[in-house]
């Protein structure tokens, strides 16, 4: 799973009509598009349940086609109508949906029921409470969220941030980074976490939702482009039948499942899959309640904190995110 991708933060800051207009690629008339936010792994494991299982045929979608995202992301690509959904991030959508001509995104399910995501250390290294990064080398990718969450955590348990060194790094591997560069790395738990476990490596973690509730946002979601929502909302409402039913699968059969996605993605670790698809299996739903189902408050808990500190244009407290299209159990 990409860690890095909260740099799209920085770079959505930036994005323009002209950007936009220039993304092309002609759309195959009977394909409903998804573009991924990164390779194949157990975040996308319910698309692929639901192609394998026929459960978009039996909604009536005649083609589904997943996608690899380009090297600046789904979020353009999404937005441009050059896909109709997307594996998105509560987090990189909030500048794109804060900008004076916000960007035509939606999210539309929300793929894990909560924040998963957190900072790993090597055992060693003594990191058991976020005052801890005192004095330690933390693997920055040099966003003002990133930099934010850092001060928060640490400033709220009495530490002086100051102290912590921040250090430039994109590293796609979080265990050569902690052996060599760093000392702390956000990872998300069910990729890099799971590895830890199979390896036997002795690691602090502290669970960026548990830390601050105001940090349990959603990280991954399913966007869609909302242009293509409003003016297809039957067939939005199939898709996300469909997607549906391929995640409660995954939820109720992780062994299965785990199998599902290696199929569509071979080259993956064949016990990292395994060990994964455990573990997010249980994550996907709150709870009794179904899977994408959005809590507002939660959502709004965190952009209202991302205005607060200064890291949005706007407050887009209730903006982003519809559970209309989902089914009604």
């Amino acid at each position: 799973m990409k860690r890095t991708k909260i740099i799209v933060l920085a770079a959505a800051l930036a994005f323009g009509a002209a950007v936009l207009s220039g993304c092309g690629g002609k759309k195959d008339a009977g394909a409903i598009r998804v573009v991924l936010d990164w390779t194949p792994n157990t975040n996308h494991t319910g698309l692929y349940a639901a192609l394998e299982k026929g459960y978009f045929a039996e909604e009536g979608i005649g083609r589904v086609e997943i996608m690899q995202p380009p090297e600046d992301g789904a979020l353009l690509l999404l937005a441009a109508g050059n896909a109709e959904f997307g594996v998105e991030f509560q987090e990189s959508m909030a500048p794109a949906l804060a900008r004076e001509d916000p960007l035509p995104v939606i999210a539309v399910a929300a793929i894990v029921s909560h924040n998963t995501s957190g900072i790993m250390s090597l055992a060693r290294a003594g990191i058991t409470r976020p005052r801890d990064l005192e004095n330690k080398r933390y693997a920055s990718w040099e966003t003002p969220l990133v930099t934010a969450v850092i001060r928060n955590i640490v400033e709220n348990d009495g530490g002086d941030f100051s102290k912590v060194t921040m250090i430039p790094s994109f590293a796609t591997d979080a265990f050569s980074a902690l052996e060599t560069d760093v000392d702390a790395i956000w990872i998300y738990y069910g990729w890099d976490g799971v590895a830890a476990e199979l390896r036997g490596k002795a690691v602090n973690y502290l669970d960026l939702g548990r830390v601050n509730p105001r940090f349990d946002f959603y990280t991954p979601v399913l966007a869609a482009n909302s242009n293509y929502a409003e003016k297809n909302p039957q067939t939005v409402k199939q898709f996300l039948r469909a997607v549906s039913r391929g995640y409660e699968f995954a939820a109720g059969n992780p062994r299965e499942a785990a199998e599902i996605l290696l199929k569509h993605a071979p080259e993956l670790d064949r016990g990292l899959v395994t060990a994964s698809q455990q573990y997010l299996s249980g994550r996907y739903r709150d709870g009794e309640l179904p899977w994408g189902r959005f809590d507002g408050d939660r959502w709004d808990a965190f952009y209202g904190w991302m205005f607060e500190e200064g890291l949005l244009e706007r407050d887009i407290r209730g903006k982003g995110f519809t559970n209309d299209y989902l089914p009604r159990e």
